[in-house]
């Protein structure tokens, strides 16, 4: 079994239905075992700023799937919610990026994990680090918590919900 962390965004349409629906379909299928999911963040866009602000958060899974079954799970869910493929950093109904998938390293084509950019992005720190601050980065050797306190810029993210869904009840 690997920890794994996958962040979610939406800013287009009715983003928190988007993102519960999302959930919904990756805890309910087989070999995925919820751990934890983050608060609910209202976040800036990062890239092309001429677009809806995202909602953004992070889900701790434990699965024995592997990394490449894994993003074809998160994109045949993508594709359920209705995600259209439109340009880098554009406007998107769903996101689901695989973020740390335990101490491994991935670099396929299709795939590199950790995810490039996550130590870059507020959006994607703030929400981790409230649900696993001391998950280390396998390449950069630093936790999330470090990660976050190390970022500069001015990029909002700012909570706006608590957990879309409970995993424990």
């Amino acid at each position: 079994m690997a920890d794994v962390y996958i962040g979610f965004g939406s800013n287009i349409g009715d983003r928190f239905a988007h993102i519960n629906r999302a959930l919904h379909l990756l805890l309910d299928a087989d070999g995925v075992t919820p751990m934890q999911i983050s608060s609910l963040y209202e976040t800036e866009p990062v890239g092309y700023k001429n677009q809806h602000w995202f909602i953004n958060g992070v889900i701790a899974i434990e699965t024995k799937v592997l990394p490449r079954s894994l993003l074809a799970l998160l994109k045949t869910i993508e594709n359920r919610i209705g995600r259209e493929q439109r340009f880098r950093w554009g406007p998107r109904e769903i996101d689901l990026d695989l973020l740390i998938f335990g101490n491994q390293c991935v670099d396929m084509p299709e795939l590199l994990v950790p995810h490039p950019e996550m130590q870059r992005r507020r959006f994607v720190l703030l929400p981790f680090a409230e649900i696993s601050p001391d998950v280390v980065h396998p390449i950069l050797g630093k936790n999330v918590h470090t990660l976050l306190s190390e970022l500069t810029g001015s990029e909002v993210v700012r909570r706006v919900a608590p957990p879309p869904i409970k995993i424990f009840e």
